[in-house]
C-alpha cells in the first residue's frame, strides 16, 4: 500500500513510525507498529488530518466480510498479519462443522388463534342469561335479542365508517330495529315486514339532513344492515311466538352451536383440505363434514325430545339444512370482514371479538329453522 493515501510521511527528528539514529536521516525501525503520526505542536498545521472512520465493529454481527477491520481506536493499516492477530482466537480457528445429522426440529403444535379459556367463560355466561331469560319470562328474551341487535348494528355501521367511509345512520337502523324484532313478537311476521319497510324509508330520509355527496352509497349500507341483522334476528321472534316456543328457539340455538363447534373440532384436528380459500382460511371440507354430522344427531336427538309432533328424521333435515346455512352466513361475514380489511368486527367479547362475530352463523340460520319448523310441525 503507497504511504501517500494515508498523508506524506513526518519530517527528520519526529518520532513515530519513522524512527531517529545519532540525529541523521529518519530510518525505518524494523518491528514498529505503527502508533498513529506524531508532531510536534508548531508542525501542526502541516500535517493533513486523519481521516475519520465510522465507528464499526472489526469483524462479526450482520457486517462481517472483507471490507476491512480497521477500529476507530487503533491504526488505520489494512495489514492482514495485523488484522489476524487482532482476532480472537475462535474466528482464527473455528471447529469444524460435525458431519452427524441435526435433529429435526420439533413439529410446532396447531394453536386455536384465540383465547380458549375467555372464550369458554364469555360463552358459558351468554348461555346462562339467554336460557334464563328464554325459559322465565319470553319479554325479557326478546329484549335481549333487540340489545343484541343494536350493538351488532353499531359494530357493523362503525367498522363501515371506519374502513370505507360509509356513514350508514345508526340512529333509524337502531330504533327501527328493535322495534322490528317486538314487531315480529307481537304482530308476527306482517308486523316484521311492516317495520322493515318503515326502517328502510327513515334510513333514506334521515341521511337527507346531510350533503348529497356519499347520499347513495350510505343509504344502500344502512338498507343493508336492516336487512341483515335486525331483520333476520326478527325470525327468533317468530319462533317463539309458537306454544312451544321456547323449545323451538333452544333447538335453533343449540343446533348453530353444535354445528359450528363440529366444524371447529374435525377442521382443527383433520382438516387438510381448505374450503374457501379466498374467504376463509382457515375453514376445511373436513370441518364442514363435521359440521353436518354433528348437527345431523343434534337435529335428530332435539326434533325426537323437545318438539312436540317432531321426529327424528326430521331432525336430520334439520341438522343438515343448519349446518349449510350456519357455514354460509360464517362465510358471508367472513366476507365482509375481509373486503374491510378487519379479524374481528369488535372487541366487546373477549375471545370471540364482537356481537356480530357470533351473530354471523345465527342470523341466516333462524329463517331457515323458522321455515322447517312451520313445514315439520307447524306455527300453533
Amino acid at each position: 500500500m503507497s504511504d501517500s493515501s494515508w498523508g506524506a510521511p513526518p519530517a527528520a527528528g519526529q518520532a513515530g513510525y519513522w524512527g531517529t539514529a545519532g540525529g541523521g536521516p529518519a530510518q525505518p525501525v524494523p518491528g514498529a507498529v505503527p502508533a498513529g503520526p506524531a508532531y510536534d505542536a508548531p508542525e501542526a498545521q502541516q500535517t493533513r488530518p486523519m481521516p475519520i472512520v465510522p465507528d464499526v465493529p472489526a469483524y462479526g454481527g450482520d457486517q462481517d466480510d472483507d471490507r476491512g477491520a480497521a477500529r476507530l481506536s487503533g491504526p488505520l493499516f489494512r495489514d492482514e498479519t495485523l488484522q489476524a492477530r487482532e482476532l480472537p482466537a475462535e474466528n482464527q480457528n473455528p471447529e469444524p462443522m460435525s458431519d452427524a445429522p441435526q435433529p429435526a426440529p420439533a413439529p410446532q403444535k396447531k394453536s386455536a388463534g384465540r383465547d380458549l379459556s375467555a372464550a369458554i367463560g364469555v360463552g358459558v355466561g351468554l348461555g346462562v342469561v339467554i336460557i334464563a331469560s328464554l325459559f322465565i319470562v319470553k319479554a325479557v328474551f326478546v329484549g335481549v335479542v333487540a340489545v343484541a341487535v343494536v350493538v351488532g348494528l353499531w359494530e357493523l355501521t362503525s367498522r363501515l365508517q371506519e374502513r370505507r367511509g360509509i356513514k350508514a345512520p345508526l340512529v333509524p337502523l337502531a330504533l327501527g330495529g328493535a322495534a322490528m324484532v317486538v314487531a315480529g313478537y307481537v304482530r308476527g311476521a306482517e308486523g316484521a315486514w311492516v317495520a322493515m319497510a318503515l326502517t328502510a324509508l327513515a334510513t333514506l330520509v334521515w341521511r337527507m339532513t346531510e350533503p348529497p355527496e356519499g347520499y347513495l352509497k350510505d343509504v344502500t349500507a344502512g338498507v343493508f344492515a336492516a336487512f341483515y341483522v335486525p331483520f333476520l334476528a326478527t325470525f327468533v321472534a317468530l319462533m317463539l311466538t309458537a306454544a312451544d316456543g321456547p323449545w323451538r328457539v333452544l333447538t335453533f340455538l343449540l343446533l348453530t352451536v353444535v354445528s359450528d363447534t363440529g366444524a371447529y373440532a374435525v377442521g382443527w384436528r383433520f382438516g387438510r383440505h381448505k374450503l374457501a380459500p379466498r374467504i376463509s382460511p382457515g375453514k376445511t371440507r373436513e370441518g364442514l363434514l363435521g359440521a353436518v354430522l354433528f348437527a345431523m344427531v343434534a337435529g335428530a336427538l332435539c326434533m325426537q325430545f323437545l318438539i312436540d309432533g317432531g321426529s327424528w328424521w326430521q331432525g336430520l333435515l334439520l341438522g343438515l339444512a343448519v349446518a349449510a346455512s350456519a357455514t354460509l352466513g360464517d362465510l358471508g361475514e367472513s366476507m365482509i370482514k375481509r373486503d374491510l380489511g378487519i379479524k374481528d368486527m369488535g372487541t366487546l367479547l373477549p375471545g370471540h371479538g364482537g356481537i356480530m362475530d357470533r351473530l354471523d352463523s345465527l342470523l341466516p340460520t333462524a329463517p331457515v329453522v323458522w321455515l322447517l319448523m312451520v313445514v315439520f310441525v307447524g306455527s300453533a
